[in-house]
């Protein structure tokens, strides 16, 4: 294996009594994990099952993405019942089987709670919708057209307008994302109280706490104006007018005081359109909100006038900056969430590293030694520990996802070419993040001995977990930085000092902890580079990404070549 020895010193018992700030986080997307019963879709005794591969790995957390029951029109995300499985997913019971195994494995497991919307087929919507004056009306965002025409320009975060307008009662109802997503009022204190209730069904249940869908978006600028119109979009900007609204704070003030702080719990919030400051408000140490939220400013680089759909190309430094400022914003007032990748992103290995055949390995390594030896908490997404790479997908009629299908349309009425919408959805579509599970190189990688819901990589007979024991494998190296983590506090605690700030081929950093100093290079292109910068000749390389121990001085940089030295 690629670590060298390490010395334990006394300073090392000493942990942070925080839990989730030691823990590293795995995501399973439960729809393409593993399938147990054949019917071409992952789930929940199919995570059972693979809760060994798991431990092995070292993972404290398993992140659920919603097993909840839904209609799917956004794979889950639209949820009809908070306190039902999904019958493709399995019962009850099998989730209370998987919870156990899990804690007897000590892995903890995180749920997903999506409450900025329900779906349109869940029982309060279904009575919201009935007349004006049903008790569950002021469920949901309720508004009058005008002149004719939706009660503001406000556009869908998947295309077209946010607003539905719905004949029974002669209304509009708001729906941020899909029609068949109607957003929930959080203005109404009984909806409040029964989003706290279901949470704290959970709890009883046993879960470890909760990852929070799209939670900054929960508070509506309740004067609902036109939004800013750019370029040749057709409809206006909400997100001054939802993301980090006015009572947003209010609200998980009053979540934390009724639900968390009831129970030992992990919550992590999706921060849409949160800058640090925000971050400061929702994850401050004493806020009494949440204990962490994802920002998404690196995955948002590159962006160009078609919002996400670009190439995917972004800039070293620029990343850097983005890194360092939420680094240092959040140093000793709120915690960090590390992430390259997840549900709603394409592969980090096709995205920020080199998915051929020649560096997908060792760029997988630079990539994973770059983050999680960060300050904060690291997320796996699954697949990421063994380099899964984007889909691969050619032809529109392979994709599901029903984003890409709709900027699809889109991006084809702007102008652009088959060719170039395939390129550009071969590079962003979450599609890319949500193929099955490559588990061996069988048939269907594993994932199912029927036909799968979502067309698998074709390069799972050269990528799947079977490398794994391989001593060089992407997950070897995975597990023993999980192990690193744990075992040295200058990983967990240390403050980060960025080096080489402006470089455009070099990400490094160093951290410092009670005496401990720890130096972090990573080349992040595919030729050679020498580093500018003079590593003290005392310093010890503890891991490298070629498998070689490296000396610090005059360090040449092969191409995604990582190296970390401890002083």
């Amino acid at each position: 294996m690629q670590v060298f020895k390490y010395e334990r010193g006394k300073e090392d018992t000493v942990l942070n009594k925080a839990w989730w700030k030691e823990a590293v986080v795995y995501q399973i997307y439960p729809r393409s994990f593993m399938d147990s019963n054949g019917d071409g879709i992952g789930d929940l005794n199919g995570i059972t099952e693979k809760l060994e591969y798991l431990k092995e790995l070292g993972i404290d957390v398993i992140w659920l993405s919603p097993v909840y029951q839904s209609p799917n029109d956004d794979n889950g995300y639209d949820i009809s019942d908070y306190q039902a499985i999904m019958e493709e997913f399995g019962t009850m019971e099998d989730y209370d089987r998987m919870l156990a195994r899990a804690h007897e494995l000590g892995i903890k497991i995180m749920m997903d709670l999506v409450v900025n919307h329900t779906s349109d087929e869940h029982a309060w919507f279904v009575e919201s919708r009935k007349s004006v004056d049903n008790p569950y009306r002021d469920f949901y965002i309720w508004r009058k057209g005008k002149d004719g025409k939706e009660p503001n320009n406000w556009g869908s975060c998947f295309s077209g307008s946010a607003w539905k307008y719905d004949p029974q009662t002669d209304m509009y109802f708001l729906h941020l994302f899909s029609k068949k997503q109607p957003d929930l009022n959080w203005e109404n204190p009984k909806l409040r109280q029964e989003v706290y209730d279901m949470m704290t069904w959970w709890g009883e249940r046993g879960i470890d706490g909760f990852r929070m869908d799209v939670i900054t978006m929960i508070s509506k600028d309740q004067r609902f104006p036109d939004g800013v119109v750019r370029g040749n979009e057709k409809f206006g900007d909400s997100s001054p007018y939802v993301n980090n609204g006015p009572r947003v704070h209010e609200y998980l003030k009053e979540m934390n005081e009724k639900v968390i702080s009831r129970f030992d719990w992990m919550t992590v919030g999706e921060g849409a359109g949160a800058g640090v400051e925000d971050a400061k408000r929702y994850a401050g140490t004493n806020e009494n909100e949440l204990d962490m939220i994802f920002t998404f400013e690196h995955v948002n680089l590159g962006q160009t006038q078609y919002g996400k759909w670009s190439d995917g190309s972004f800039d070293l430094v620029e990343l850097k900056k983005v890194f360092q400022k939420w680094e240092d914003g959040l140093e000793g007032v709120a915690w960090n969430s590390l992430y390259w990748d997840n549900h709603d992103q394409p592969r980090a290995v096709s995205r920020f590293g080199n998915d051929s055949e020649e560096y997908r390995e060792i760029s997988a390594k630079m990539l994973a030694t770059c983050l999680h030896f960060m300050k904060g908490t690291p997320y796996i997404y699954q697949g990421e520990e063994i380099g899964m790479t984007n889909a691969g997908y050619t032809s529109i009629d392979e994709y599901m996802d029903i984003e890409s299908l709709n900027y699809y349309n889109i991006l084809k009425l702007q102008g652009k070419s088959e060719e170039e919408v395939i390129r550009i959805l071969g590079a962003k579509s979450r599609d890319n993040s949500r193929t099955p599970m490559q588990w061996d190189a069988s048939e269907n990688a594993g994932f199912t001995k029927g036909t799968p819901w979502l067309k698998v990589c074709d390069r799972y007979k050269e990528i799947n977990t079977e490398s794994r024991h391989e001593p060089d494998s992407v997950f070897q190296y995975y597990k023993e930085l999980v192990k690193l983590r744990k075992e040295l506090p200058v990983i967990q605690k240390g403050a980060v000092t960025p080096l080489l700030r402006e470089d455009k081929e070099i990400l490094a950093f160093k951290r410092e902890y009670q005496g401990k100093e720890l130096y972090v290079f990573c080349n992040f292109f595919d030729g050679e580079v020498k580093v500018p910068y003079s590593i003290p000749e005392d310093c010890k390389s503890i891991l490298s990404n070629y498998g070689e121990e490296i000396s610090p001085k005059e360090l040449v940089l092969r191409p995604y070549e990582a190296v970390m030295f401890l002083r």
